[in-house]
């Protein structure tokens, strides 16, 4: 079983060296990032529901982590968690299917860890 806490730990320490290297291309992806939050229409969860759908549709391991341990955060239930695999699965197939269980796995974990 993956371990998502200890994978986006893992990615954010990568992620720092990397900055140490190119610090434009994280300034720029985080501020990306953080134009892509701004509140508007959408919540900030239904935008962290949208961002793990797309992380599950393109198996990507650390975004379903990152997306899931915030969407933990925001207090998202399992219920909208999984209507949002759902759709992703919808959208991807069998490849989305086994993603999307991976994203319930790193739900469980994160879900035993929150602070809140």
């Amino acid at each position: 079983m993956k371990d998502y806490i200890k994978a986006t730990e893992t990615i954010t320490a990568g992620m720092k060296e990397l900055g140490k290297e190119v610090p434009g291309l994280l300034q720029g992806f985080g501020a990306m990032s953080k134009a892509a939050k701004v509140d508007g229409v959408l919540d900030m969860k239904t935008k962290e529901l949208i961002a793990l759908a797309l992380g599950v549709a393109g198996h990507c391991d650390g975004c379903i982590g990152f997306h899931m341990k915030e969407l933990v955060e925001l207090g998202a239930t399992k219920a909208e968690i999984s209507e949002a695999l759902a759709v992703a699965t919808y959208m991807g197939g069998g490849p989305s299917l086994m993603y999307a269980a991976e994203a319930m796995v790193a739900y469980d974990q994160f879900f035993r860890v929150r602070t809140y």
